[in-house]
């Protein structure tokens, strides 16, 4: 059985952990006029990206291969470093992508 000195220490760790996922689960869609977001050419689409302005682009790039996104496999949104505190579209895309390893 647990004691009530055991249960104290453990309750604001697992307070901490409970926030922290409710946090990112109710993260808000990072908008494409945010100015972070227009200054790195984000698009939630990557099918819309403006080749002429970035001619690096691949079709094969997007927010879910990046080495960046922090989502889970096959999630359609997960957060960016890039964009505190936002998700970003799997499918989206911007110029600051680097292929996952």
């Amino acid at each position: 059985m647990t004691s009530r000195r055991g249960f104290i220490t453990i309750l604001p760790v697992a307070g901490a952990v409970l926030v922290g996922s409710r946090a990112m689960a109710q993260a808000p869609m990072l908008d494409e006029k945010d100015p972070t977001a227009a200054a790195l050419g984000y698009v939630a689409d990557a099918a819309r990206v403006d080749k002429a302005k970035f001619p690096k682009f691949a079709a094969d790039q997007n927010c879910a291969n990046c080495t960046l996104f922090q989502g889970k496999a096959g999630a359609a949104a997960g957060m960016c470093p890039l964009f505190a505190g936002k998700q970003v579209a799997g499918k989206g895309w911007c110029s600051a992508w680097a292929k996952k390893a």
